[in-house]
C-alpha cells in the first residue's frame, strides 16, 4: 500500500466520512476557501490509480467510493510511524504517548487495562 500525500489523505478522509460520492459531493465537505473542482478531480483520479478509490459511472457522472478502509490505512500508517520514529519499539511509542500527549487519567487507566489483558 502506497503512502498518501497530505492532499490525498484529506480527500480520503472525506470519502471515508461520506462513504461514496461525486467530486462535487466531496467539494461541498471542504471548508472555505474550497479548492478548485479540477484539483479535487485530479486527486481522486490519482487515488484511483493508487488503488485507494474506485468508481461507478452513471453517464458523465462518476460516483467514487473507497476501496481501502480507513482502519487498514491507519494500521499501515501507524506501522510506518512506529518503524520510522520509534525504531519499531512499541514501548517507546507508548512512553511517548503517556509523557508527551498528556493522557487523561481515564485514558491511562484504559491503556493499563489493555496492557494487562
Amino acid at each position: 500500500m502506497q503512502k498518501l500525500t497530505k492532499a490525498e489523505e484529506e480527500v480520503m478522509q472525506l470519502l471515508w466520512e461520506i462513504g461514496r460520492g461525486t467530486v462535487s459531493d466531496l467539494l461541498e465537505k471542504f471548508p472555505e476557501p474550497r479548492p478548485p473542482h479540477s484539483t479535487i478531480s485530479s486527486v481522486v483520479r490519482i487515488l484511483e490509480k493508487k488503488g485507494f478509490v474506485d468508481h461507478k459511472a452513471y453517464g458523465k457522472t462518476h460516483d467514487y467510493f473507497p476501496v481501502v478502509s480507513k482502519e487498514a490505512y491507519g494500521s499501515r500508517s501507524l506501522g510506518d510511524v512506529l518503524r520510522d520514529y520509534f525504531d519499531g519499539s512499541v514501548s517507546r511509542l507508548v512512553s511517548h504517548l503517556t509523557e508527551e500527549e498528556k493522557l487523561s487519567p481515564e485514558e491511562l487507566d484504559a491503556l493499563r487495562k489493555l496492557l494487562e489483558s
